[in-house]
């Protein structure tokens, strides 16, 4: 049967470079984007968000503190957050340096937050974390504490549904996913504690929006119509299943919500892009053009029309 779902497809890395900014607006034109996710360091930031204030895209903050510099004038001299050449630790270098214990970080995602809305003339509906840094264990309550320090509603727990199923992910990239999903889990009591809305069900908190998370199984060559199409299909599936609590209405009777996180674009030509240390190899590859491509296929957008998913926003939940 076909009950409301309500779709957030999240363009990611907006602002990394002009190609990026160029794929995102035409996904968001064809209605195969509908937010997206603004990196403030990105080499072209202030494009993009011109680009948002243009034709009406809802757009949040993608919070970086693993690729490139930040953008907090008192850390670019002398930061933990840095390494010796004055840029962010990189993803995995990131989560090795935290180990050793990390600093300044609060510092740097408010003036990322300042910088948004510097940038787009508001602060950001919903912020979530550059190759999910925001839910490691020594960056979530930082994290949560800004969101709630500016009355940021939003933010993204990236638990797939489908995660385990998956075998077509290399053993090196699944390991690093279960180590985002189980890092996750963690996370949703530090959220839910400082009022921040997510996306799966927590009972006791009254938030319970979206409800569903899908991106990681769904990336770069592994996006396809039908890859794409199972995981929002078994997804609601799953979550439907879920008896609900006293409390909350039984998932039957509501809307159903998901966020996908995707990062479609032209492939970026270097030197230019990134986010101060050039582009890297994904923004260069054809997989960001497969996105642009496979997101927006007629048939997926077919598709969303006979399983009545509507396309929209953090705002419009």
């Amino acid at each position: 049967e076909s009950f409301p779902v309500k779709l957030i497809v999240t363009g990611d890395d907006f602002g990394y470079c002009p190609r990026r900014n160029q794929g995102i607006v035409d996904c968001f034109l064809a209605g195969a984007v509908s937010n997206v996710s603004l990196l403030v360091n990105g080499s072209a930031a202030a494009d993009a968000a011109e680009l948002a204030r243009r034709y009406n895209i809802p757009i949040g903050l993608h919070a970086n503190l693993s690729e490139g510099s930040p953008v907090c004038e008192v850390l670019k001299t002398n930061s933990s957050l840095l390494n010796q050449d004055g840029f962010f630790h990189g993803k995995m270098g990131f989560r090795t340096a935290l180990s050793k214990g990390l600093l300044n970080m609060s510092e740097e995602l408010k003036a990322q937050v300042e910088l948004f809305h510097e940038l787009t003339g508001h602060l950001p509906p919903h912020m979530d974390g550059h190759q999910h840094v925001h839910v490691l264990p020594e960056v979530r309550h930082i994290f949560a504490e800004v969101l709630e320090e500016y009355g940021i509603k939003y933010t993204r727990v990236p638990i797939e549904p489908g995660l385990h199923k998956c075998d077509w992910i290399p053993p090196s990239l699944m390991e690093f996913y279960l180590g985002v999903e189980e890092d996750s889990f963690n996370t949703v009591d530090v959220f839910t504690s400082h009022g921040i809305s997510i996306n799966i069900s927590v009972p006791s908190s009254g938030y319970r929006w979206p409800d569903i998370y899908i991106g990681l199984t769904t990336m770069g060559k592994n996006m396809s119509v039908s890859n794409i199409r199972s995981a929002i299909d078994s997804a609601i599936t799953e979550f439907m299943s879920k008896a609900p609590s006293p409390t909350e209405p039984t998932p039957q009777s509501r809307t159903i919500t998901i966020e996908l996180m995707v990062h479609p674009g032209y492939p970026s030509v270097p030197p230019v892009g990134g986010c101060g240390e050039g582009p890297d190899d994904f923004s260069q590859s054809w997989e960001r053009l497969h996105e642009l491509q496979t997101l927006t296929n007629p048939e997926l957008q077919s598709h969303y029309k006979t399983r009545s998913i509507q396309l929209c926003s953090f705002k419009d939940l």
